[in-house]
């Protein structure tokens, strides 16, 4: 098994532009963990290994049980290399995949979970840029981190390499980050997190086009089809919310992450909001859990059966004893 600094490399798990993912071991402790190599083809270029020292940098600043916790990285053999939390149960991403679109108590738990870790990142002045349901792992029992802080930017630091430049992913990107990323503030990120949201709730996009150039002119321009009326059942406060979230200046948009999570968590307690319309809203999603599904089915057949072969074996000895004692 190939070795990188103090793990020990296994399969690749994911492949980015810039680098690949594997899963790897501690060798040491034993302890699982995802390893992020850069390429070698682009190790040459200044730019990039800049962008990835500085997301090495950025992540050590952040400890957040919502934020994929990074261990430490370094150069093995001229590759720059970091290790990071394995978080092994898929992405909002695959969930969407599977399910289509996601009750909306679920997208609003998961959006909780999202604030909390923005909030986190904000206070030490992250800004993340790319919130995605790709970029949103999923953990044991629904927890949910968020990762890849590849174009992450740091206010508090003078950093010039992306001054005026458009960066994100163009479905979710806001209004002041499509114009250069001299404007960008953290309502970018909470910009992005109604676009997430409306996409967890309703299973669209908020807008689509066949490129590029028409989604960023409806992001600076118009406003999405209303939640409701792809999903009726969705609460209007939510649906106002994410129109907020969604508002082109930044002044409409909530003051910050806590605020907005603070709204969910209030939305999620009032007795005066209906149920959900699927029992689903209570299992969490877990690739892993799918696959297992008729294995543990079966085990859970055998014991059944197992035990009632034993009530009748015991009933019949029953019977027979109680017929030697009437003789």
């Amino acid at each position: 098994m190939a070795r990188i600094g103090e793990y020990k490399l296994g399969r690749a798990i994911g492949l980015g532009t810039v680098g690949t993912v594997y899963r790897g071991r501690h060798r040491k402790t034993g302890q699982p963990v995802a390893i992020k190599i850069l390429l070698p083809q682009v190790s040459q270029d200044q730019n990039i290994l800049r962008r990835f020292r500085r997301e090495m940098s950025l992540l050590e600043k952040l400890d957040h049980p919502h934020i994929v916790r990074y261990f430490g990285g370094g150069t093995h053999k001229g590759q720059l290399y970091y290790a990071m939390e394995l978080v092994d149960f898929g992405t909002v991403k695959d969930e969407l995949e599977a399910r289509g679109r996601l009750p909306w108590r679920r997208a609003c738990r998961y959006g909780q979970q999202i604030c909390s870790a923005l909030q986190h990142a904000h206070n030490h002045n992250i800004i993340h840029r790319d919130l995605k349901p790709g970029n949103l792992f999923l953990g044991a029992g629904g927890q949910l981190k968020l990762g890849d802080f590849g174009i992450a930017r740091d206010t508090g630091s003078i950093d010039l390499t992306d001054s005026g430049m458009t960066v994100g992913t163009y479905a979710y990107m806001a209004p002041e980050q499509i114009r250069g990323g001299k404007f960008v503030s953290d309502k970018t990120d909470l910009y992005a997190l109604g676009c997430l949201l409306y996409e967890m709730i309703t299973g669209q996009q908020p807008f689509r086009g066949d490129n590029f150039a028409m989604i960023f002119d409806q992001h600076l321009h118009n406003a999405p089809p209303r939640a409701r009326e792809l999903v009726p059942n969705c609460p209007p406060e939510l649906e106002r919310m994410i129109m907020r979230l969604m508002a082109k200046d930044t002044d409409e948009r909530p003051f910050n992450a806590r605020y907005v999570q603070g709204f969910l968590q209030n939305l999620l307690a009032s007795p005066a909001v209906g149920g959900d319309e699927s029992s689903e809203d209570v299992l969490p999603f877990s690739r892993a859990a799918a696959v297992n599904t008729d294995q543990d089915f079966r085990q859970v057949s055998w014991s059944v059966l197992v035990g009632v072969l034993l009530l009748v074996v015991g009933a019949i000895g029953a019977v027979m004893i109680l017929k030697n004692v009437t003789l």
